[in-house]
């Protein structure tokens, strides 16, 4: 049944305030965000703020919301899950609104990633010509279809964004003229003279965008609002601001974000549930633990630990997978020290009967402890080696499969070996079921085809058949009518061969657009290849091949000829087949015989497709301004798409909206230069293929899905596929361009940490089993 509803006085009785709660398993924070939730509801049209970091964990919330009470409400309704880096412009414009007026932020910054990469665009052909500028100078040389240009831009537009959010000191030291770097420890040393154009190419912005614009940049803008908040009470907050935001199972948040929360704090709720390893104090036994700004400690030393712990010392102290593992999640929680007063909220949890730090063994009752259990237990207690080997009794190998390593040939056998093994713990556990596991992968793409191929060949009728559900794949190599649209964005350099066009006409939107049936299909291949067709629309598609003009003979423009005339000779008074069949060729052109009866009406839509393709075949192939681009490509979309389809609807609105964003983004940065076709396919395609909140999570079924931050949500069975020495962690190095490689200041994200944090959660959210798997043989 659901909630009995809350008295009208609760919905004003949430506290403003900063609050952390700390935790080990998941379980619990959920259970007591929930509970929160319940216990403070607010108003019955205000939404829930829930600041999350990946689908997985929002699905997940949704459910235990949903459930039936006492463990859930009932409903999972009037929720506002999103990211933190889109709430916290929110937040902005909310705030300074309401303390400097309507105009005070506007809904997009001239400095945002997508605006600022065509504004470098548009200006690093200018600056080319200047002494400071001539590494850039070196690199663009030899750039005809300006590919260069767009990733260099692109990669700059990315560099100065992260700049924005993890080095805003450097930004302001370089527009006051200042060619430096300054370190963790707030000491300047000047940049190298190869590396001092990006000063002058930030100041270049800076005079480009006009103060006004600059205004507005993360960095500025973080800095107004958290002067606004401390002037403000809790009786002001502004109309845009929810009174309550719950940060739920983030593992990493830049200092930038954290500071505007705490800001925030002195009107709104924040309540942060963190996933914390280990019940003690464990910054000491990682690397740069002198850049710990933090005066507090949430906890205490583990008992019997020195507190000055020397480097030589650690494996005496430490456990060595967290201290290996663990950096990314060190340096965020020693962050949230610098913010987090406990006193502050003790009591407010003291009177609900809760409590702020959530640290449960992972064994469970008087059963043995696998080797799994010990070793969460061993990162919970911060046990070092010596003392786990007297501390746990022996476990027997034949009996305890909690925790288990594969060495396989390929990964399509990483995969059977999966499949076998999920039968066998089918068959020895009947509680079991498909959506209490969870398979995880480097890259979802590369294993995709192996999944569909081995818990795809069994029918679902057969008892051995696993129902199954793959998650975050690109959309761009995976929905036809995407792969359509690549391949027809890619006719002015294509071929066009027989298969190319036979595969365009195995997509239903494109088929539903010129009125053909998947039963035509037969039919037409056979034409086809029995009219001689090859390649090529047509001679001068060949000649801008670099072919000699005049090679006529088995383009689709010949064997359309053939077909039309066969038909319309086929046709006429008198002529009998007889005669069609004894007949030369007419004007040099040999009619097709095998044409006739109803199935002669194919000929008109085949007919149609190919002029439409000669059409757009000849304008694609010529540069031009973002606005006839656009033009261009929602002529392309209308004439060549016919969706009725909600998948292909909802596609083609998403590209729709890409490229009303291309054209304000282009528009704000003053681009009206002429594009080539390589910049605008690449930049439309990349846009639509983003990873977005909505992707499909939790559906059911076994979930085979790419290791992503925060995707480890509790499972029974956790198994991790694909973990090659060479591809994970994965490796992600820094560009010769990216100063912050040279800089190391606690926070700063990083792929292989990021990775390896990764691997240390999936191993703690493993509640039964943990399987890992790579190909080690060859």
């Amino acid at each position: 049944m659901p909630a009995a509803p809350a008295p009208a006085a609760a919905f004003d009785a949430i506290e403003p305030g900063f609050l952390v709660v700390h935790g080990n398993r998941l379980e619990s924070l959920r259970d007591l965000a929930v509970g929160w939730m319940r216990r403070e509801p607010l108003a019955p049209l205000e939404n829930e703020v829930i600041l999350v970091q990946s689908n997985g964990i929002s699905q997940w919330l949704k459910l235990a919301l949903a459930a039936d009470a006492p463990d859930g409400a009932g409903i999972a309704a009037a929720l506002d899950i999103t990211l933190p880096a889109r709430f916290l412009w929110q937040a902005y414009r909310a705030v300074l609104t309401h303390c400097e007026g309507e105009d005070a932020v506007p809904e997009a910054s001239p400095l945002d990633k997508p605006r600022l990469s065509w504004r470098l665009m548009r200006l690093l052909p200018e600056l080319l010509s200047e002494p400071a500028f001539e590494p850039l100078a070196h690199f663009l040389a030899d750039d005809d279809d300006l590919r260069k240009r767009f990733q260099l831009a692109e990669r700059l537009a990315d560099l100065f964004d992260q700049y924005q959010v993890y080095r805003a000191d450097w930004l302001a030291a370089w527009a006051e003229g200042r060619d430096e770097l300054i370190d963790a420890r707030g000491q300047a040393r000047p940049l190298e003279a190869d590396q001092r154009w990006q000063p002058a190419l930030w100041r270049r912005l800076r005079d480009d965008i006009g103060d006004e614009g600059l205004d507005t940049s993360r960095a500025l803008i973080h800095q107004r609002f958290l002067d606004a908040c401390r002037q403000l009470t809790p009786s002001q907050r502004p109309a845009g601001l929810p009174r309550r935001v719950i940060v739920f199972g983030i593992s990493s948040l830049p200092r930038q974000t954290l500071e505007a929360l705490a800001a925030m704090s002195r009107v709104s709720q924040v309540l942060l549930c963190v996933h914390n390893p280990c019940r003690h104090y464990w910054a000491d036994i990682i690397e740069h633990k002198d850049l710990l700004r933090a005066e507090r400690r949430r906890q205490r030393h583990r008992p019997g630990m020195p507190q000055a712990l020397d480097d030589a010392e650690l494996h005496l102290h430490a456990q060595p997978l967290l201290a290996a593992w663990g950096k990314q999640g060190r340096d965020y929680l020693r962050l949230l020290d610098e913010f987090d007063d406990p006193q502050n909220y003790r009591a407010m949890f003291d009177a609900r009967s809760l409590h702020i730090d959530l640290f449960d063994s992972p064994l469970e009752g008087d059963s043995p402890a696998g080797l799994l259990r010990q070793l969460q237990d061993d990162i919970l207690e911060l046990r070092p080696p010596q003392e786990t080997l007297t501390h746990w009794p022996a476990v027997d190998p034949a009996r305890d499969h909690s925790l288990r390593f594969h060495v396989a040939h390929s990964a399509l056998r990483e995969v059977e070996i999966l499949h076998d093994q999920l039968l066998a713990a089918f068959d020895a556990d009947p509680s079991l079921r498909p959506r209490d596991i969870l398979v995880m992968v480097p890259d979802i793409d590369a294993y995709a085809a192996a999944v569909q191929a081995v818990f795809g060949r069994l029918h679902p009728a057969d008892a051995r058949y696993i129902p199954f559900t793959l998650s975050d794949q690109a959309s761009r190599h995976r929905q036809p009518l995407l792969i359509a649209l690549e391949s027809l964005l890619h006719l002015p350099e294509s071929r066009l061969t027989v298969s190319d066009l036979l595969d365009l006409l195995e997509v239903p939107a494109l088929r539903q657009r010129f009125g053909l049936d998947v039963d035509d299909l037969p039919t037409l291949r056979r034409w086809v290849e029995d009219a001689g067709i090859r390649w090529g629309l047509s001679a001068e598609q060949r000649a801008r091949l670099d072919l000699p003009d005049g090679l006529t003979a088995n383009t689709w423009a010949f064997g359309l000829r053939r077909l039309l005339l066969g038909y319309a000779v086929g046709h006429a008074v008198g002529y009998s087949e007889s005669d069609q069949n004894d007949s030369g060729p007419w004007h040099d052109i040999e009619p097709y015989g095998d044409i006739g009866g109803l199935e002669a009406a194919l000929i008109g839509p085949l007919s149609d497709l190919l002029d439409t393709l000669h059409r757009h075949w000849q304008r694609l192939g010529k540069p031009a301004t973002v606005d006839e681009w656009c033009q261009r490509l929602r002529e392309l979309l209308g004439d060549c798409f016919a969706a009725d389809d909600e998948a292909d609807l909802a596609t083609l609105a998403r590209l729709e909206e890409g490229l009303e964003q291309w054209q304000e983004a282009t528009e704000d940065a003053g681009l009206t230069e002429a594009l080539p076709l390589s910049v605008v396919r690449e930049h439309w395609l990349a846009e639509v293929d983003q990873a977005q909140l909505s992707q499909r999570f939790l559906a059911g079924a076994v979930n085979v899905a790419t290791l992503m931050p925060m995707r480890a949500i509790p499972f029974r069975h956790v198994c991790l596929l694909g973990m090659n020495d060479e591809d994970y962690p994965r490796t992600q190095r820094p560009l010769d361009i990216d100063l912050m490689g040279q800089d190391y200041r606690p926070g700063d994200r990083s792929r292989r940490d990021d990775d390896r944090y990764l691997f240390l959660e999936a191993l703690l959210s493993a509640r039964e089993r943990l399987l890992i798997s790579w190909v080690g043989r060859s």
